[in-house]
């Protein structure tokens, strides 16, 4: 994993097309931005992990 400090209002790019923006902070808290291409799917890691286990499900119904 690549740690990097960053302070409020300063980005990180992902390759050339992914911005990576610290929006605020507060606390313990850190508000990011994403700017992304449509056609890269941005979600939280609990959403990610329960639309994962949906497709799975799903796709062991339809065995």
């Amino acid at each position: 994993m690549l740690v990097l400090s960053r302070h409020r209002d300063e980005s990180i790019m992902i390759g050339d097309n992914i911005v990576i923006t610290i929006v605020d902070i507060r606390g313990d808290k850190v508000r990011i931005g994403i700017q992304a291409p449509t056609n890269v799917p941005v979600h939280r890691e609990e959403i990610y992990e329960a639309i994962k286990r949906e497709a799975s499900v799903a796709t062991k119904g339809a065995v």
